[in-house]
């Protein structure tokens, strides 16, 4: 063991995904890498997968990552010389039903805004090309030609010649039993056979990787899945060059296998696999067949391919598999300096594994991937998952609904209520309809809200169409007007808090926003952290509450993502903490032109525009209540987000709504919050703004301080941009779009033409209802990012006549702010 005592990294688990990091990581120039598996490479849960690839995925990002590892797999044997046993054979999906019709055109309007060659076909189609399936009850399907289906070992094999090519190591037959961490940085992999020192440790141990990253403290929501297919002798009669597929209303997909058939699904009865602990020699090994589970599917599978009932079956394969509750995989880093996950592939590893690889090791070298991962960023987990059981009820609900129509805004239904704002019953008795988000209930709308809309004129009573009536009230338009013409009152306790503190608190956020953040106590920053490259990695407020005590306040889904952002970013001499405080602290919103009369019935400080102006804080009393008072706006209208220790919240609720009675203030959710933030053009992260994006692209220019003293993570890229030749906007600019059809909602990723090409594709999209209009954004590039410009958006397969406008549609000068 001497000669691999130290190592670059240490990647733990020689699955698909630990041998593509080390593929790539030695690609970058990383030589001393090494990797250490328990007993053989594909011995975990890689060797028994079905190894269908597909590459569309709802995101351009992750349609990259995936069209990335089909490239990588044409050209591995004549890399490596072992063969992957890469068949592109192309993937055919059905619909079954009118409602997975409607989806499919959904999809292939995306495909076309992510460059991909998909195809909508008719019933015969679909049998031309795959003949052994019955027509009954198939409205249609569509097909990529470039996918397929690739084998488990040889794939893996063959990343691991190319790795071993550059001078990776590969120890199998090597337990690891420990890792030390020293300063929150992880120093050592002590395995039984050695130890070996390296400040970078990889975990991607596939459904172990729960038990890898206890050892570092770090909690993992990964659940073992027994996943069932079969395997049949050749079929006579069936065609050889058979393309891979699926029929989500059947819950089945289906493979050719040297001329019989692979047949599996996703059950609506799943099973969890030994939630106690994986035996410790679970290697090469399956679980016994489980006919009586595996019937529903098999009795699907037969009515979309006849011939599966005669069949000669060689074996039920029942195999378990790493899932986490939302399906997607578990990557990046974690809040212990230098350990990384890359695990949990939920069945469709093989067909990201390439990308996946590729991901790791720039974010390892680089410090950012080239694609934005948010979608698969372990972060996006908050502490609620370290309950096994919370965790347990999520990932079952996700595996039975796999295949489901997933439909915008849906909400998931286990394992809830969990967290609860202190106004919880008090919303409930209002008539709340609670949404989740976080492990939080948080109100939608209120369901008292709808007879209101009797009350409005026939203009304003707005109804959408097709999917946009799902996870959707007539209450949202009375409450989104409702607070635009008197007040509303928001439960906002979710939002995610942070604290940063201590004497190098100022110059440390100095470092890490874009913005000006050394202002006087009492000041309010919008502003953005950076990577290297400029994209946008946080977006948030950062409020001066002393002169070394900053408070941030960011999404509730984004806490987890930007508490660890700064944290591996913070100094380590204990000149600044970092705390998450969100659950200290209630948050609720008054917003609306009479937030200040209302405010001034029940507080005796002085609330004048004068004494209080807009993006400042100041501690009050409202009622009997101390609260942190910011004047702040999601909605664009005046008022106050207010802050108190969270004993204090069922008060503080009472006490505002109580005086807002008398002027017309209603109780509002979080959809009119969405619509509101459309027409004045507020961005939303992980949306309309990512790491992949930059603030001048954005059009956050002005939230960024590049005169400011410090030399911010990203300055010196931003410097670049505005050097250019294209200016600082680059080539793209974030634009604000309405489509001719106000019953038309865009929900992301539709694909946006000009003169019949595909110039971008929507970033999220909503119904304005105080300026009557469906409202779009998506980056245009700058020569089409101008006022007047006349382009089409294609929604659910029809082209939609849309218009760029001058931004924001609502109160232009932000004179309802600052009054």
């Amino acid at each position: 063991m001497q000669s691999h005592a130290h190592a670059q990294a240490v990647i733990i688990g020689g699955g698909v995904g630990g041998c593509s990091i080390a593929y790539h990581l030695t690609l970058m120039g990383w030589k001393d890498v090494v990797v250490v598996e328990r007993h053989e490479l594909t011995s975990g849960s890689t060797f028994h997968s079905a190894g269908l690839v597909g590459q569309l995925r709802t995101s351009s990002s992750l349609t990259r990552m995936m069209r990335y590892s089909t490239d990588l797999y044409r050209r591995l044997k004549d890399e490596t010389g072992v063969d992957p046993g890469w068949r592109e054979v192309g993937s055919l999906r059905l619909a079954s039903s009118a409602e997975r019709m409607e989806e499919l055109k959904r999809t292939v309007g995306y495909s076309k805004a992510f460059g991909m060659p998909l195809d909508l076909l008719t019933p015969r189609e679909c049998y031309d090309l795959f003949p052994p399936m019955s027509l009954d009850g198939v409205q249609g399907g569509v097909y990529l030609k470039t996918d397929g289906y690739i084998d488990p070992t040889g794939l893996t094999n063959a990343l691991a010649a190319g790795a071993k090519s550059r001078g990776a190591k590969f120890l199998t037959g090597t337990r690891v039993e420990s890792i030390t961490v020293r300063d929150n940085h992880v120093t050592e992999v002590v395995t039984d056979k050695g130890t070996i020192q390296t400040e970078v440790v990889m975990d991607a141990a596939g459904m172990w990787g729960g038990d890898v990253a206890r050892m570092v403290g770090v909690n993992l929501p990964i659940i073992p899945m027994a996943h069932l297919y079969l395997i049949t002798k050749p079929i006579a009669g069936q065609p050889l060059g058979l393309p891979t597929m699926r029929d989500p209303d059947l819950l089945v997909y289906y493979r050719e296998e040297v001329g019989g058939l692979i047949s599996g699904g996703y059950e609506r009865r799943p099973a969890p696999w030994f939630l106690g602990g994986i035996p410790r020699d679970f290697n090469f090994k399956l679980l016994d067949p489980d006919w009586d589970r595996f019937t529903p599917l098999m009795e699907s599978a037969i009515k979309r391919v006849p011939s599966l009932e005669t069949a000669e079956i060689v074996q039920l394969l029942n195999g378990p598999e790493g899932f986490t509750p939302d399906a997607e995989f578990l990557l990046g880093p974690t809040a212990v300096r230098g350990f990384w996950v890359a695990c949990a592939f939920c069945a469709h590893g093989l067909a990201g594994a390439g990308g996946i690889g590729k991901a790791m090791a720039e974010w390892i070298i680089d410090g950012h991937p080239e694609w934005d991962m948010w979608r698969l960023d372990v972060r996006r987990f908050g502490s609620q998952y370290g309950s096994r059981d919370y965790t347990l009820a999520r990932t079952i609900e996700t595996y039975a609904q796999y295949y489901d129509i997933h439909y915008p805004a849906e909400e998931r239904q286990t394992a809830r209520p969990l967290r609860l704002s202190p106004a919880y019953h008090r919303l409930k008795e209002l008539g709340a309809a609670f949404g989740e988000k976080g492990g939080w209930e948080r109100p939608n709308w209120f369901e008292t809200n709808v007879r209101a809309i009797h009350e409005l004129p026939v203009p304003q009573r707005y109804e959408p169409k097709g999917w946009a009536r799902h996870n959707w009230s007539p209450a949202v338009g009375v409450e989104h007007l409702a607070t635009r013409e008197r007040a509303g009152l928001f439960d906002e306790t979710s939002f995610s808090k942070i604290e940063v503190l201590g004497p190098g608190a100022c110059a440390f956020l100095q470092r890490l926003c874009a913005n000006d953040v050394d202002k006087p106590v009492g000041s309010v920053v919008y502003t953005q952290m950076l990577n290297p490259r400029g994209g946008i990695e946080c977006d948030f407020t950062v409020t001066r509450v002393a002169a070394d005590r900053f408070m941030i306040v960011t999404g509730t889904a984004f806490g987890a993502h930007d508490i660890t952002w700064i944290r591996l970013n913070a100094p380590t001499d204990g000149s600044v903490y970092v705390n998450d405080i969100t659950s200290s602290r209630t948050c609720f919103g008054l917003w609306g032109p009479r937030a200040r009369d209302i405010l001034q019935e029940i507080t005796r400080d002085d609330v004048s525009n004068a004494a209080f102006p807009y993006m400042t804080a100041r501690q009050i009393t409202i009622g009997h209540i101390p609260a942190l008072a910011l004047r702040v706006t999601y909605v664009g209208e005046l008022g106050w987000e207010f802050y108190a220790p969270a004993e204090y919240g069922r008060q503080l609720w009472n006490t505002l709504w109580e005086a807002g009675r008398e002027f017309g203030m209603v109780a509002a959710g979080y959809k009119a919050i969405d619509s509101m933030r459309l027409e004045k053009g507020y961005r939303y992260w992980s949306a309309d703004i990512t790491p992949d994006y930059t603030p001048y692209e954005a059009g956050l220019g002005f939230a960024v301080a590049l005169g400011k003293p410090v030399d911010f993570i990203g300055k010196q890229a931003l410097k670049r941009m505005n050097a250019s030749r294209e200016g600082p906007s680059g080539r793209q600019k974030l634009c604000c779009m309405t489509l001719a059809d106000p019953t038309e909602v865009c929900f992301g990723s539709e694909p946006i033409r000009s003169n019949g090409k595909v110039v971008g594709w929507v970033t999220s999209g909503g119904y304005g209802y105080s300026v009557g209009k469906s409202i779009a954004y998506g980056y245009l590039p700058i020569e089409l990012a101008k006022p007047g410009t006349k382009l089409t958006v294609e929604c659910f397969g029809v082209e939609i006549d849309a218009v760029v406008e001058k931004e924001p549609l609502f109160d232009p000068k932000g004179e309802r702010i600052k009054r």
